[in-house]
């Protein structure tokens, strides 16, 4: 069978390859390879049997299940575009997610249908609602809405399908939207199967890898667990946890072998003892969605120091973009590495000219991974994906045709040998006393001085200062309460004085985070300032 194209063929190549082996877990169910191709034929046959346009969108609010994963590439063989909408989210949100992209299709379940039902009369372009399984009560939907079973159209008959090409839409994933209304970043079959293969050759991922997908599935690095995996013919553990100890027992009990989390779980997990036997098989832990505390990574080290630490960047609107090798680590633990296979990265001053290097400048992705903009938002795509400049990079001046690159807004330098390092994001530094700092440059102090469980800083306005670096931080985990003069006493010992706190707010924890595991600093900074607000 030819090499995967087109991103449901991931799986159907990794059928091909070996029918029987185990793709999925999820609890005590476990999926082989043929069987997941057999539902994703099923649903794919079903879709169309349901009159599914080409290119039409397939909405999907579920928490992490086989059914999730099923629809998903279900989805994209029918011909259509999935849009895997975070289980947190509330009714409205998923209203709002479903209008501004037009649903023609949602897979959901009975409990989540009836907390949607007051707002569906608002998603116009939805007519098809299909449950994973039947409600216990009949659900009155809107004229011309209709319902259907998931074990229905596993059962369809195979049908031909729309003409597909890997420059056609194969998702749209919505970010969190804590700045304002969610945008949906639109990815091509082109986008995730070069990012499902980049990934894979770097993670020297095969089938014997297993590897836990904690992250949501409509977080780009969350799905990725699922084509990085199914590229490679290795199994996938969903898993839907509560605790931080939940994820540490199914590491044990799976066998995991690679992880990928946000800083903050790591934190959480650094924080715990690990079972002894997760140090026999995983083979590696990696990075995304912030930069790695330095003190967390050494805790983690200690932890499994067999296993090797992936320090990563990328954004949603390019799916990845730099990795650091595990070898680079104890050199330069507070990179991000260079560019991943097939992605150049290229930091840029705002007159897009290149930056030298030890110059901080913005981080711009150029190559087949960058996304194709965001749905139905000219005035934000505009922002983000911008012409590249002639001369810039590998783009030869001779090119008539334009090219497109991902402006990511997050201030980068680069150091003499390549190597980058995050300083912030554009929208997120903070002036003080005339000097622009980074928030995770005092989070990184912060969680060194380990008198803290987790931290967020953040700038508010301030008359003398131009902006006054506040900080809120819970207890670490042991501790009955946040020691403030202590933590102040270290950040004078280690920081220059316009770095310093102006204040430090205890807060019980966690702290909150946005739909993406990560913490809410959006959140956290607009209730501080009205909490504070004389």
């Amino acid at each position: 069978m030819p090499e995967s194209t087109l991103l449901h063929e991931l799986v159907a190549t990794a059928a091909h390859r070996q029918a029987d082996a185990t793709a999925l877990v999820a609890g005590p169910t476990a999926v082989t390879y043929g069987l997941l191709q057999s539902q994703v034929e099923g649903i794919a046959a079903g879709l169309r049997e349901a009159g599914l346009e080409r290119g039409a969108r397939v909405g999907i609010w579920l928490e992490k299940r086989i059914e999730t994963v099923v629809a998903s590439f279900g989805a994209t063989a029918a011909g259509g575009v999935f849009v895997p909408i975070n289980p947190v989210l509330k009714p409205e949100q998923v209203s709002f997610i479903a209008a501004d992209c037009q649903l023609a299709v949602l897979v959901t379940s009975p409990d989540r249908l009836a907390l949607l039902l007051p707002v569906l009369q608002g998603c116009t372009g939805l007519h098809h609602v299909v449950l994973t399984e039947a409600p216990p009560v009949s659900l009155a939907l809107p004229a011309g809405m209709a319902l259907s079973l998931w074990h229905d159209w596993l059962a369809s008959p195979p049908s031909p399908g729309h003409r597909v090409i890997d420059t056609d839409l194969a998702a749209i994933l919505y970010t969190s939207g804590s700045t304002g209304k969610p945008k949906g970043v639109v990815l091509s079959h082109r986008n995730m199967v070069t990012g499902a293969k980049s990934v894979a050759s770097y993670l020297d991922n095969g089938p014997s890898d297993v590897l836990l997908a904690a992250l949501p599935l409509s977080f780009d690095a969350g799905f990725s667990q699922l084509t990085t995996a199914f590229h490679a013919g290795a199994r996938v553990v969903l898993l839907n946890y509560l605790l931080p100890k939940d994820v540490l027992k199914t590491m044990e009990r799976e066998k995991v072998t690679g992880l990928t989390a946000v800083p903050p779980l790591y934190i959480q997990l650094s924080a715990l003892d690990w079972p002894g036997s997760i140090g026999e098989h995983l083979r590696y832990f990696a990075n995304t969605g912030g930069r790695m505390p330095r003190d967390t990574l050494q805790l983690l080290r200690q932890r499994v120091p067999q296993a090797k630490p992936f320090l990563m960047y990328g954004l949603t609107e390019a799916f990845r973009s730099t990795y650091l090798p595990p070898e680079e680590v104890d050199r330069r633990p507070d990179s991000i590495g260079k560019a991943i296979p097939n992605a150049e990265i290229l930091v840029l001053r705002e007159d897009g000219t290149e930056c030298a290097p030890e110059e901080p400048g913005e981080l711009v992705h150029r190559g087949a991974l960058v996304g194709q903009g965001y749905w139905n938002d000219a005035e934000k795509t505009a922002e983000r994906y911008k012409l590249l400049p002639a001369g810039i990079g590998g783009r030869q001046a001779g090119q008539m045709l334009p090219e497109y690159a991902v402006f990511s807004g997050d201030t980068v330098r680069r150091d003499a040998e390549g190597f980058l390092y995050f300083v912030g994001r554009r929208d997120e530094m903070m002036k003080t006393s005339g000097y622009r700092v980074s928030p995770t440059e005092v989070e990184e102090v912060l969680y060194a001085t380990r008198l803290v469980g987790e931290c967020v800083a953040f700038g508010v306005d301030h008359a003398v200062l131009g902006q006054a670096i506040q900080v809120i931080a819970t207890a670490p985990d042991g501790s009955a309460a946040l020691d403030v003069p202590a933590l102040l006493a270290e950040c004078k010992k280690h920081m220059p004085a316009y770095m310093v706190p102006h204040g430090i707010e205890p807060m019980a924890g966690p702290l909150p985070r946005n739909p993406n595991g990560k913490i809410d600093r959006k959140q956290l900074s607009t209730e501080w300032v009205a909490r504070h607000a004389s």
